[in-house]
């Protein structure tokens, strides 16, 4: 366990935040050492050999004009003591192949090399100069070769161990310098990732107690940063799940209450008809109230279904162009005998064939709802129109009212679910209009409220559809 434990160290954020600035530390080092040592050294030995080059065209310049009244030897000692290096003077014996023999040498002839690869150069090269860097015995020399009076070759030596002692300090104060820097990225990016993984161990313990169902908590991050929003959206989250945590458990107590009181109904009046005193007239009236109760729990649990399919997406709806002055005329026949039974004036009215782009059956749903609503909700003798309209881009199916009209209190809440007015009839569930706004948006609509003292107005709204080909008039012929 303890070496799980351990392993478990090495994967945390923090580590990784601190390895990861490490490595771009020694990649950043590693490319700053690959660019300067290799080009300083370079730039520092041809700047060498850049000197030396112009060095060899005086002593050339020296030995042609001098030679006769001093002597080589002379010369070239009087040379390499003045400029600092080392010059040896070869002639040519032998062209095909190129055959040098030292002429004179500034250190005397018995110290010089009998071979020199850059004068071996200059002699075969065409125009007669060469250079680079000769090691010798351990030490390495920058060359410069001029071939000269047609049978002779200068070469011009310096030792070059001074360069390649300065690169190597670069080296070593880089290698220092880099460690330092090294450390000091370890130090900050552990201190910064210590920082970081607090924010997002904070975070995950928040994110556990949403998952748990604990969401009083807020989760709170001060910064600016991407963790900061990531919290941001965190508790946008966690609100958002205590809404629908609460809407959960208001929806099964709702729903228990309303199927419960219907049920005790029922229960109560079969225990009433098994009671042999109950005379013919009380028995009638207990079905006909048994049955009112049995359309009730009906109607609540196919509302219920409907809701439950529209929360898991599986209530579909098929656009199609639907008359909406023909619904509205079927609706007010169908609650023709409820309207007169609650002594209530139901009336049609609007422009004739109002076409819509939407499902036929739930815009039938729909009116029912609202038509429902403004019979049960309002007292006897109100008045209710069912009417069409629109405009280029919409159509209506408008339910209207002359009615009490609905509180500004309860017109925020009216397509809530379970929701219910103060003194609204028991006899309603409160899912109607939270169904028929479902439906609406479903259809890519809208329902809206427009209510005060005296009229009150429910205004479904689709897209507007042109009437079908097959139902417009025949163009006349002439």
């Amino acid at each position: 366990m303890s070496r799980f434990r351990h392993l478990n160290r090495f994967r945390t954020v923090g580590v990784k935040l601190t390895l990861a600035l490490i490595a771009l530390v020694l990649g950043a080092l590693a490319i700053v050492y690959l660019a300067i040592v290799p080009t300083l050294k370079n730039r520092l030995i041809e700047d060498r050999l850049d000197q030396l080059q112009r060095t060899a065209a005086f002593v050339v310049r020296d030995i042609s004009a001098n030679e006769e009244q001093f002597g080589l030897d002379a010369i070239l000692q009087t040379e390499s003591q003045q400029r600092g290096v080392r010059v040896i003077v070869w002639r040519f014996l032998d062209e095909n192949p190129v055959f040098l023999q030292v002429e004179g040498d500034s250190r005397g002839l018995g110290r010089a090399p009998e071979s020199d690869p850059v004068a071996q150069q200059a002699a075969e090269r065409q125009r007669g100069v060469a250079r680079g860097v000769v090691e010798r015995n351990g030490t390495r020399f920058a060359e410069v070769a001029v071939r000269f009076g047609g049978i002779r070759v200068a070469l011009i030596a310096t030792p070059i161990e001074d360069t390649f002692s300065n690169v190597a300090l670069v080296q070593r104060r880089l290698v220092v310098a880099g460690l330092i820097a090294l450390a000091a990225a370890a130090l900050v990016g552990f201190a910064l990732a210590r920082v970081f993984a607090r924010r997002i161990r904070r975070l995950e313990r928040a994110a556990g107690r949403i998952a748990a169902g604990q969401f009083d908590e807020p989760v709170v991050d001060r910064g600016a940063d991407e963790l900061g929003e990531l919290a941001v959206a965190f508790d946008d989250m966690r609100k958002r799940l205590a809404a629908l945590e609460r809407a959960r458990r208001e929806f099964i107590a709702n729903a228990s209450h309303e199927l419960r009181t219907p049920i005790f109904a029922l229960g109560g009046h079969v225990e009433l008809l098994t009671d042999d005193e109950v005379d013919e007239r009380d028995r009638r009236e207990f079905l006909e109230e048994m049955r009112l109760q049995v359309e009730r729990l009906t109607k609540l649990t196919t509302d219920l279904l409907d809701l439950s399919r529209i929360d898991a997406g599986h209530l579909r709806v098929e656009l199609s162009p639907v008359d909406l002055s023909e619904i509205a005329g079927s609706l007010i026949g169908e609650f023709g005998a409820v309207g007169r039974g609650s002594d209530h004036l139901l009336v049609s009215d609007g422009d004739d064939r109002t076409f819509a782009l939407a499902d036929e059956e739930r815009v039938r749903q729909i009116g029912r709802i609202l038509l429902e609503n403004a019979l049960l909700h309002t007292p006897p003798g109100t008045h209710v129109r069912v009417a069409t309209g629109g405009d280029a881009d919409s159509a209506e199916l408008r339910v209207e009212d002359d009615g009490p009209g609905i509180s500004a209190g309860d017109r925020e809440h009216v397509f809530d679910r379970f929701y219910r007015a103060d003194g609204a009839l028991a006899a309603g569930s409160g899912l109607g209009l939270a169904i028929a706004w479902e439906l609406a948006t479903m259809m890519g609509g809208e329902l809206e409220l427009e209510s005060r003292p005296g009229r009150t107005v429910f205004t479904l709204r689709l897209p507007r559809e042109a009437m079908p080909a097959e139902e417009r008039e025949p163009a006349l012929v002439r």
